[in-house]
C-alpha cells in the first residue's frame, strides 16, 4: 500500500525501534518526515477548501485523514509540530480577512494561536498511537473524539475562546449537517472526523489477507457516515401555527474598513432611507406588508436613546413601515463603557427598553482589551479600542409582538450555548445581526454557514442581517433563500414559519460535547496505560 509515495507495508514491517519516539517500546516506525510534513500541509489545505467560500465539504474528512496519517506513531513533540504545520496551513488563509484593515499582527497572532490547538491535537493523536495499533477498529472513533475535545477547548480558551473553523461549520452543504438536529455542532464534527479516521484506516495498510479489497470497507463506512444525515428528519421543531413576514434591511456603508464608524451618520441614514423606500413599495402594493423589520449590527452607531435626532430618524422609519424594527446599535454607558445592543423600536411608541438585548460575548481585542497594559507592549494598535464594551447578562430573547426572536450578535452565532439559550428561553425565530464592513465576503459566507447549522440544530427559521452582506433567510432544514450580494444596498422580504418545539439537540444541550470530550480524555488515559505496559523493563 502506498501513502505519500512511501510503501507503508515496508515501513510497518521494520522491526526497529520507533526513531521518532525515543524511550518507547520497539515497534514499527512512523512515516518519514519528508512525507509527513507535506501531508500535514496538505491536511491544512484540504480542511481550508472545505469551508466557504470554497465549500468542498468532503475535503474536511480528507484533511482529518491526512493529519492522522502524518502524526501516527510519532513522539509527542513531532506530533505537535505536524499539527501546528497543519493548523497554520488552515487558519492563516481561513482568517486572512482579519488583516484587511488592522494590519498583519492581529491576523498572525490569531492564526498562530488557533494553530496551537491543532498542535495539541497532533500531540494527542500521536500519543494515542498505541491504542489504535492495539485496537485498529478504534482509530476512527479515537480520531473523532480527539477532534471534538480539541474544539471544545478552543471554543472556550482563552478569553472565552474562538470557535471559528470548527469542522461542523464546513458542512453547510453536506448531508452531515442534518446531524446537528440530534447532537449539535459537536456531533457533526465527530461524524466528519470519524469519516476521516475511516479513510486513514483504509489507506494505511492492508489489515488482513483481503488486502486492498478489505480497504474498501472503511471507505464505504466513511460514505455511510455522511449519508446517515439523510435519515435525520429536519424542519420546524413544533409549529406555532402561523407565519410571520420579515424584512431584512442591508443599508450598506459609504466605505468598507475600520472608518465605517466615522461614517455613522451616513450608515444610519442608509438604513433609514432603505426602510422608507420599503414603506413606499409596500404602500404601492409592490411589496408585502412586513410584520417585523431587522436592521443589522451597527446600523446606528449613534446612541438613539441619547441622540434625539437619531431617535427621531428611527421612529420615522418605524412609523412609515408600520412595523417594529430590531435596531442594531451602540449604547453609551455604564460610565465610559459601551454596549453592543439590539433594541426593539415600535411604531408610534419608539424604543421598547423591556425588549433590549446586549451582546453577551464581546470580542477580545476588538470590542474590549483584556490585560490592556500587557497587550500595549505587543502593539499600540490596541488603543484603537478606546472604550471597552461590557457584556450583557441575559439571553437575547426579544418579544417583538408578531414573533419571539432569538437575537445573537455577530460572532456569537459560533458559540453553541449563546444560541441555545434563546431557544430554551422561548425564541420562535433566530436572528443574527452582524456587521461585515471590516471584513470581506469570505468571512460573511463563513458566518452564514454557521447560521445554517443553527437553523437545523434548533429547528428554527433563521436570518442573517448584515450592514454590507451577506444577508438572507435560512429554513429549518438549512436551505438559504434571498441571499444578498456583498457591499451593496438591499432589502429582502420573506414569510417565515415560526417554531415553538425543541429538537433533540436543543433538549440535550451541551451533553453530547461533554460525553465525547470525556471519552477523548479516557482514550488518552488508556493510551497512557498501554504505553507504560510496552516500555521495556
Amino acid at each position: 500500500m502506498i501513502v505519500g509515495g512511501v510503501p507503508v507495508t515496508a515501513v510497518e514491517q521494520t522491526p526497529a525501534r520507533d526513531a521518532a519516539a525515543p524511550g518507547s517500546p520497539a515497534g514499527p516506525r512512523p512515516l518519514p518526515l519528508r512525507v509527513a510534513v507535506p501531508l500535514a500541509v496538505a491536511a491544512g489545505l484540504a480542511l481550508l477548501v472545505a469551508f466557504p467560500p470554497y465549500g468542498v465539504w468532503p475535503a474536511a474528512a480528507v484533511g482529518v485523514a491526512l493529519l492522522a496519517a502524518a502524526v501516527h506513531r510519532r513522539r509527542l513533540r513531532a506530533g505537535a509540530g505536524l499539527g501546528f504545520v497543519a493548523g497554520v496551513a488552515l487558519f492563516a488563509p481561513l482568517l486572512s480577512w482579519t488583516n484587511l484593515h488592522t494590519g498583519y499582527l492581529p491576523w498572525v497572532l490569531l492564526s498562530l494561536l488557533q494553530a496551537g490547538y491543532l498542535a495539541l491535537l497532533g500531540a494527542a493523536a500521536a500519543y494515542c498511537s498505541p491504542l489504535v495499533e492495539r485496537r485498529r477498529w478504534s482509530w476512527p472513533v479515537v480520531t473523532g473524539l480527539l477532534w471534538v475535545g480539541q474544539e471544545a477547548l478552543r471554543s472556550r480558551t482563552p478569553f472565552g475562546g474562538f470557535p471559528w473553523g470548527r469542522l461542523a461549520f464546513s458542512q453547510d452543504e453536506s448531508p452531515a449537517l442534518r446531524l446537528a438536529a440530534v447532537g449539535g455542532a459537536p456531533l457533526v464534527t465527530f461524524a466528519v472526523a470519524v469519516a476521516g479516521g475511516l479513510l486513514v484506516a483504509a489507506a494505511w495498510r492492508p489489515w488482513r489477507a483481503g488486502g486492498r479489497r478489505w480497504a474498501a470497507a472503511p471507505v464505504a463506512g466513511a460514505v455511510a457516515v455522511f449519508a446517515a444525515g439523510l435519515l435525520v428528519p429536519v424542519g420546524v421543531a413544533g409549529d406555532a401555527g402561523r407565519g410571520v413576514t420579515v424584512a431584512v434591511v442591508q443599508g450598506n456603508v459609504p466605505r468598507l474598513g475600520l472608518d465605517f464608524n466615522a461614517q455613522r451618520r451616513a450608515v444610519l441614514d442608509n438604513h433609514v432611507q432603505a426602510t422608507l423606500d420599503l414603506a413606499a413599495q409596500v404602500a404601492a402594493g409592490a411589496r408585502p406588508q412586513p410584520d417585523l423589520v431587522v436592521w443589522p449590527e451597527n446600523a446606528s452607531d449613534i446612541d438613539p436613546l441619547r441622540d434625539r435626532v437619531a431617535g427621531e430618524w428611527i421612529s420615522r422609519a418605524a412609523d412609515a413601515v408600520r412595523a417594529p424594527i430590531l435596531v442594531g446599535t451602540l449604547l453609551l454607558g455604564p460610565g465610559e463603557h459601551v454596549r453592543n445592543a439590539g433594541v426593539l423600536w415600535r411604531p408610534g411608541t419608539g424604543p421598547d427598553l423591556e425588549q433590549l438585548y446586549v451582546k453577551r460575548h464581546p470580542v477580545p481585542f476588538a470590542e474590549y482589551v483584556p490585560l490592556r497594559d500587557i497587550a500595549r507592549m505587543v502593539s499600540k494598535q490596541v488603543d484603537r479600542v478606546r472604550s471597552d464594551f461590557v457584556a450583557g447578562d441575559r439571553p437575547g430573547v426579544v418579544d417583538a409582538g408578531p414573533a419571539v426572536l432569538g437575537d445573537v450578535i455577530c460572532f456569537e452565532v459560533a458559540y453553541d450555548g449563546l444560541v441555545r439559550d434563546t431557544v430554551t428561553g422561548g425564541a420562535q425565530l433566530l436572528v443574527v445581526q452582524t456587521n461585515n464592513a471590516t471584513f470581506d465576503v469570505a468571512e460573511a459566507r463563513q458566518q452564514l454557514a454557521m447560521v445554517r447549522l443553527r437553523a437545523v440544530e434548533h429547528g428554527r427559521a433563521s436570518l442573517m442581517s448584515s450592514t454590507v452582506g451577506v444577508s438572507g433567510f435560512v429554513t429549518p432544514d438549512g436551505r438559504v433563500s434571498d441571499a444578498t450580494g456583498f457591499n451593496t444596498r438591499a432589502v429582502v422580504v420573506r414569510e417565515l414559519r415560526l417554531g415553538d418545539g425543541r429538537t433533540l439537540a436543543t433538549r440535550v444541550g451541551v451533553w453530547p460535547e461533554v460525553v465525547l470530550a470525556g471519552l477523548a480524555v479516557a482514550a488518552l488515559a488508556t493510551s497512557a496505560v498501554l504505553r507504560r505496559r510496552r516500555l521495556p523493563g
